[in-house]
């Protein structure tokens, strides 16, 4: 069978697959980017009970396999009465995981703006939240936006781990498909082609026009 023959046979499943690789891509990266911004602040938080259970989650989670998180969350939790539908619970362990990456990524870009900035924006009287809101935190989405591109594609690559709980996801799809007809240049080629164009003409063309965007904000494009 020639490439363009196995293309042809198999290309809906391949393309279902991929769809619910984006799909579980965005899921996960929305909830990343929540716990990264949320657990990063409390990181730098003066009460020492919520900069504790930052720092727990953070060890916790960098500090242990996503796969054995994929499994404690599909297949453990039910024990203690959470069950999670299997898609549900793949987004959310990568997101988990890779939110305790992208945790000390914010907590970093924050403690980077210039101290004169923090001086400036209390000079003039603004609260805490505000402060943080309208001066610190754009600046610091600029410093970190570099950084989480990097990390938003090891989080697309992490999504093929799902397939170990069954999510229909690209890399299921090309592991049935691979263990029907052993055509595995041709089905795990393809998979890789696949990863390689979200990642290169999808997630980086986007963070680099997200960091243009926000430089142009920022009066430094």
């Amino acid at each position: 069978m020639s490439y363009f023959e196995f293309a042809f046979k198999y290309g809906d499943r391949i393309l279902s697959g991929t769809l619910v690789t984006v799909v579980l891509t965005i899921l996960a990266a929305i909830l990343a980017v929540s716990i990264a911004v949320a657990v990063g602040l409390m990181r730098m938080s003066t009460n020492t009970l919520t900069r504790g259970l930052s720092a727990i989650y953070i060890e916790v989670f960098r500090g242990t396999s996503l796969l054995v998180q994929l499994y404690w969350i599909f297949f453990v939790l039910p024990l203690f009465g959470i069950t999670l539908e299997k898609f549900t619970a793949g987004f959310i362990a990568v997101g988990m995981n890779l939110g305790a990456y992208g945790a000390e990524l914010v907590r970093g870009a924050i403690l980077s703006v210039p101290r004169g900035q923090w001086e400036a924006a209390l000079a003039i009287n603004m609260s805490p939240a505000k402060r943080m809101r309208r001066v610190i935190l754009p600046q610091a989405v600029v410093i970190m936006l570099p950084a989480w591109g990097n990390l938003l594609i090891e989080l697309l690559k992490a999504t093929a781990l799902v397939a170990l709980i069954a999510v229909t996801d690209l890399m299921f799809e090309v592991k049935q498909i691979n263990g029907t007809t052993f055509m595995s240049v041709q089905a795990f080629g393809t998979a890789l082609i696949i990863y390689y164009v979200i990642a290169r003409f999808l997630i980086t063309p986007f963070m680099r026009w997200f960091e243009r965007s926000m430089l142009r904000k920022m009066g430094r494009a």
